[in-house]
């Protein structure tokens, strides 16, 4: 099956693609016809395609005869995958440099950045540094990043006779991805409003690069762009609302606009200061800077006087029909028998529910819209209810309570919002918040969607999140199984991964399932570079290593916490003949075998020591430094035997539910996981007793960590979270 066609929009060409398919020798008809907004495609004879930059790049690395193009085995193809998530962010502008030496001291002993030969990896960070342009040649010249000039010249050595035609023809000097030579002078092409794949707009349009979330709003203009981000304070802000947060920052930023906060207060039953508190919390974690925080609830007087303006103007009513009867009316289409009672009977039952008698408290407002339209929201919505409860903030002053449906409108146009940013989920009540709007005789706020994000074995419904708060299956709304931003943070997620994530993610309206897997390898790639370097050793069953040319007075170096990072500072590493070992590496030796220690050298087992039942409990060896690390199969972390080890508590977690994603209507009780937490005791170096809260590390062998409780005293162990790092998480049973 050949390609038969290769489109994409001129504006936006995908460079590795067509660099991939240059050197595959593929050559299919070139179709520049797309509009802006469409992805890459490969059409093929039999009438099929394949959309997105990097399906077409993993199809040529498939079919390509090119050895190793998309790998030799299962473990590089995942290597290239990994490559192609890591590549767009360096079509993230202040992400850029930070990328540039990651990738810089990842080659400082490649040549490839997967396996022995090119392959799809390098073509798309090729693409990510060609498109960038002069940013990229400038840092080439600097000699600031030498592996990546040195693997970036050598590609180009090689190929350079294809990728400097593909740059020179689709990259050009401005970036514009139509070709060079059949561009007129006087043409030109405004690349700050070039959608890509999913509506996005790239500033600087990189082919190949993942979309950002570089959009545009309908009939923003620069410096008049007024945001809100409206959380209700009835929990904490979850990874969900923290997508409607930084996209609210990212349009304002981008227009050089503002956003507030607004807490939308409108039912006491579930609302608390605490979450108030905690909500701006996050969001300062998150770093909104918002221009003021407002809460729906100064606005309950003038909501009142608009509620009763409506009822005088016959727009809505007052119905006492029990709620699950109000409810099928609806469902089926029926009027109320009240919506037709006169002003003067809405407005005497309108004053019992505002003094909240026993009368008022069988009664709700709803607006009177269309019951027979086929979107059901626009069946008469209820706009106020009764609620005895006193409010968080002003206390018992008031019996009654608007719906968000009838406040958000109102106080939406009366604070001057120019956009309002809603989830997919609120499509069918566009409508409504429009209606209601025209009804209140007010300003009208266009409405901007984007997809809510959701992600496997998560639940982001705060009532279901607050079932496991009451039931003491976590530790609270920060507890770091849960997907709230504080959560996140302490299991040691760092708040540019997250915003990275949900940059790349942009606003599509695409409802989608998100892995976590994602998230924490973006993560991974922040922490890595920097992180500093420890030891831990498993107490159980640890095993003594008795070095029996080994110093017989222990004796200090001070050695880097991270090789490649000298801000990390410094570590001291005692050594001594007496080291403790994991049992689990105590088990993998044989005599006579040589390993390597780390950050000493190589030593020779001889004697391995056994109880009756054949556990090992001891073992002997002689040191040989000057042998080659090169040359052993095992590289051994190890602890000396002295007083000043620290105790550890390692944690690792898993996900909350068993099943990915629940079904419409399944009890997520019935997939609740019962065995989420793991505890392991284990020693660490001395040096982590100066481990602050917060800290994040990795110990040799064993992953990342967060530091959630740094020494006190040698009683008490220092609790580290394992943080997960993008590989398959694991059941703990």
């Amino acid at each position: 099956m050949d390609i038969k066609t290769f489109a994409f929009a001129p504006s936006s060409p995908p460079l590795p693609v067509i660099a991939a398919a240059k050197l595959a020798g593929i050559s299919p008809s070139i179709d520049t016809s797309l509009s802006p907004d469409s992805p890459p495609a490969f059409i093929f004879s039999d009438g099929l395609k394949l959309h997105g930059a990097y399906a077409l790049l993993r199809y040529i690395g498939r079919v390509a005869s090119l050895p190793n193009f998309y790998g030799q085995n299962a473990l590089e193809s995942s290597q290239i995958d990994e490559w192609l998530d890591y590549a767009p962010i360096l079509s993230s502008g202040p992400a850029f440099e930070n990328a540039c030496k990651y990738i810089d001291e990842y080659l400082e002993k490649c040549t490839f950045l997967v396996g022995y030969s090119l392959s799809i990896a390098d073509l798309a960070i090729w693409a990510g540094l060609a498109g960038s342009g002069k940013r990229w040649e400038s840092l080439r010249k600097s000699k600031k990043y030498p592996n990546l000039a040195r693997w970036f010249n050598s590609i180009v050595a090689e190929h350079g006779t294809v990728l400097n035609e593909v740059t020179s023809v689709y990259a050009g000097k401005k970036g514009l991805g139509e070709p060079t030579a059949t561009k007129s002078k006087d043409q030109s092409v405004n690349t700050d409003k070039v959608k890509k794949v999913n509506g996005d707009v790239s500033e600087n349009n990189k082919g190949g690069s993942k979309p950002s979330a570089e959009i545009d709003l309908p009939d923003a203009e620069v410096g008049k762009v007024r945001l809100r981000f409206a959380p209700e304070p009835s929990g904490y802000l979850h990874i969900g609302h923290s997508k409607a947060a930084l996209l609210n920052k990212y349009f304002a930023e981008r227009y050089k606009g503002q956003v507030i906060v607004r807490f939308d207060d409108t039912n006491p039953a579930k609302e608390s200061n605490e979450f108030v508190d905690n909500l701006i919390k996050d969001i300062d974690t998150l770093g909104i800077k918002y221009e003021q925080i407002t809460y729906t609830s100064d606005y309950f007087p003038e909501l009142m006087e608009m509620a009763e303006k409506l009822i005088r103007q016959g727009k809505a009513y007052v119905d006492d029909t029990p709620r699950e009867q109000m409810q099928k009316e609806r469902m089926d289409g029926i009027d109320s028998k009240c919506r037709n009672n006169s002003v003067e009977e809405n407005l005497k039952l309108w004053k019992e529910m505002i003094a909240g008698t026993e009368r008022g408290l069988q009664c709700c407002v709803r607006g009177k819209l269309d019951m027979q339209d086929p979107n059901k929201s626009l069946r008469d919505p209820v706009y106020y209810r009764c609620n005895p409860m006193p409010h968080h903030r002003i206390g018992s002053k008031y019996k009654v309570y608007p719906t968000y449906d009838f406040a958000c409108p109102y106080v939406d146009s009366i604070e001057g919002i120019t956009h309002a940013l809603r989830s997919s989920e609120y499509h069918d009540r566009n409508a409504q918040y429009y209606w209601i709007q025209e009804d209140m005789g007010l300003k009208k706020v266009l409405i901007y969607e984007f997809s809510r994000l959701n992600m496997v074995y998560t639940l982001l419904s705060k009532r279901k999140l607050l079932w496991f708060v009451q039931n003491g299956k976590v530790d609270g709304w920060d507890d770091a199984r849960f997907p709230t931003v504080q959560g996140i943070v302490r299991r040691g997620l760092k708040i540019e991964a997250l915003i990275q994530f949900i940059v790349e993610q942009g606003a599509s309206k695409n409802l989608n399932l998100m892995e976590w897997d994602k998230l924490w390898t973006i993560n991974k790639k922040i922490i890595d570079p920097v992180c500093p370097r420890h030891t831990a050793v498993i107490a159980d069953r640890r095993v003594l290593l008795t070095l029996t040319d080994g110093p017989e007075k222990p004796f200090v170096r001070i050695i880097p916490r991270h090789k490649k990072y000298e801000a990390a500072g410094d570590k001291a590493t005692t050594y001594t003949k007496r080291i403790w070992l994991d049992l689990a590496d105590a088990v993998s030796l044989s005599a006579g075998e040589e390993v390597t220690l780390m950050d000493w050298g190589n030593a020779i087992v001889k004697e391995i020591e056994k109880d009756q039942d054949g556990n090992i409990t001891g073992l002997s060896g002689v040191l040989h430094l000057e042998g080659s690390v090169k040359t052993t199969k095992l590289k051994l972390t190890w602890l000396p035997e002295i007083d000043e080890l620290v105790s550890l508590t390692l944690v690792e977690f898993d996900y909350l539910i068993t099943k990915k994603k629940l079904e419409e209507g399944e009890d997520f009780i019935d997939v609740v996981n019962p065995c989420t937490k793991k505890e392991t005791l284990a020693y660490g170096d001395s040096n982590m007793r100066n481990l602050q809260r917060g800290d994040v590390l990795q110990l040799e062998r064993k992953g990342y960590f967060r530091c959630d409780l740094p020494f006190i005293r040698p009683s008490q162990p220092i609790v580290l979270y394992a943080i997960p790092d993008g590989r398959q998480q694991t059941s703990l049973k």
